[in-house]
């Protein structure tokens, strides 16, 4: 958003920026407003640290899909059912994707969230690993995901 508000009021006519939002109290459109993106990069840093959320932690998403919702939900609960239980690990879910039907298969989501030391993506290989898949089931993971859709 700030580099496109950059574009704004170039040369001799001036310009203005208009943003839309439902959180006009939210610390990155203050930040933008009064201009500093360092106060937002620190705040988002604290918010993420705090959190474990990437880079000072790890995160997955596990997704199970189905042509078929009692199998993709089954499925899922038997996943969530085994969840490693270790310190440094927290696992949420199962729950319905946020696209919970995509390409013509229900998708059922778990979120995995650990320290960065820890070794989350070995914990969801033998997490997984105890799991008989039918065919008609697929799993992804997507460690680090840039979008949780």
């Amino acid at each position: 958003i700030a580099q496109v508000a950059g574009r704004a009021g170039r040369g001799s006519k001036p310009g203005e920026v208009m943003i839309q939002t439902r959180h006009p109290d939210a610390p990155v459109i203050a930040a933008l407003a009064a201009g500093e993106r360092d106060a937002f990069y620190l705040a988002e840093a604290d918010m993420r640290a705090s959190a474990n959320a990437p880079p000072f932690g790890r995160w997955a998403a596990i997704i199970i899909s189905s042509e078929d919702e009692a199998e993709a939900r089954d499925m899922a609960r038997a996943i969530g059912g085994v969840r490693p239980n270790l310190p440094d690990v927290a696992i949420i879910g199962p729950a319905p994707a946020p696209l919970s039907m995509l390409r013509g298969r229900y998708r059922y989501r778990l979120l995995a969230m650990a320290r960065r030391s820890a070794r989350l993506q070995d914990v969801i290989r033998d997490w997984l690993g105890q799991i008989d898949l039918p065919r008609s089931v697929r799993v992804s993971v997507d460690i680090d995901p840039y979008s949780f859709v």
